[in-house]
């Protein structure tokens, strides 16, 4: 183990020489061939994870297309990401190309190890949806596999980005809000997990336009932030959060429809009616939102569309028709419904 991955890639022959085996006997393992006792595979297999040995992008060229396109999600929870693959889906039909899908999970050590498994499996293009790795990782996968990134606002040379205009989306809700009489504004944010590039994050982006668009209006006083997630259950303790404190709020805007799904959960349970007690707003425009029994005001970014342009640029980048790199940005749009209305106290 000692200097075999040290300053070099690991190869085919470290792994032969640490099993103490041949180079064919490897590769038959990593083909799962016929022909290989249960000794061998083990031993094998233990050099392979004893010295962190992956096959090596640039055989992709010798081996020809997989006609696979491999996605990453943060999970599999967010109602958002199925619009997101039914975009995606839509553009690969009619085409050879079937998706394999992963999920990351909700640290790094996980996700990286989501990403390096649809590497091996060697797709011709990657999806990552929000993903919690750096720049420079997802750069380094890039340089290997084409690679689009959906949710920073990051450029880089190396993969295409697709994300919504979240500063104007967040600017739409929270204006709609204030427009409607209210001043006490608050807002269901999440928490930083650590990826060290929260000024690209979409979430931090729509909180930071809350704050703006609350000051530039003389609001900046009734500034009110639950730091939570982006799931219902996160949504419920935010808005608990919010709803204890004095003065409670009038409004609530949820950086994301799952997290405002929570909220009215929280809303029920402390017997307060939307929007006569309290107003709230979303982020998606998922299809729950449209329900008639939710009938949740939220932003609209057009996941299948975001889906769509993703799969297209990543055909482009497996074709080589195109070497430079993409961003695409989505308008979103205020699709206003139920859950909003003046505040009680409104003059």
């Amino acid at each position: 183990m000692g200097g075999a991955g040290r300053g070099r890639r690991v190869t085919i022959a470290d792994v032969a020489s640490h099993a103490q085996v041949s180079t064919t006997a490897v590769s038959k393992v990593l083909r799962n061939a016929y022909g290989v006792s249960t000794a061998m595979r083990e031993r094998v297999r233990a050099a392979i994870d004893e010295l962190g040995y992956r096959p090596h992008h640039a055989a992709r060229a010798m081996r020809g297309r997989t006609f696979t396109i491999g996605v990453l999600l943060p999970h599999i929870n967010n109602p958002f990401f199925a619009e997101i693959l039914d975009g995606l889906m839509e553009q690969l039909g009619g085409t050879d190309y079937q998706a394999i899908i992963v999920q990351g999970g909700r640290d790094d050590t996980s996700e990286r190890r989501a990403i390096d498994a649809l590497v091996d499996r060697q797709v011709d293009g990657i999806l990552m949806v929000v993903p919690l790795s750096s720049k420079a990782r997802l750069e380094e996968v890039a340089a290997g596999t084409p690679t689009v990134v959906l949710g920073p606002h990051e450029r880089s040379a190396l993969y295409d980005s697709v994300h919504g205009d979240d500063e104007a989306g967040a600017e739409l809700a929270v204006g709609h809000l204030i427009a409607l009489g209210h001043r006490r504004v608050a807002h269901l944010g999440q928490q930083d997990l650590g990826h060290g590039r929260p000024a690209t994050m979409l979430h931090a982006i729509r909180e930071r336009t809350y704050r703006r668009v609350m000051a530039e209006h003389g609001l900046a006083d009734e500034i009110a932030v639950a730091a939570t997630a982006y799931t219902e259950e996160g949504g419920r303790r935010g808005a608990h959060e919010l709803l204890a404190r004095d003065p409670r709020p009038t409004a609530i805007f949820a950086g994301a429809d799952l997290a405002a799904f929570g909220a009215l959960a929280a809303l029920h349970e402390a017997g307060l009616s939307v929007p006569a007690d309290v107003s709230l707003a979303g982020y998606d425009n998922t299809r729950a939102a449209g329900l008639a029994h939710l009938a949740l005001t939220t932003v609209d970014q057009d996941g299948t569309l975001m889906g769509r342009t993703a799969a297209r640029l990543l055909l482009e980048r497996v074709a080589g028709g195109r070497a430079s790199s993409v961003r695409f940005s989505v308008t979103p749009s205020l699709v206003v419904r139920r859950s909003t209305g003046p505040p009680q106290d409104a003059a």
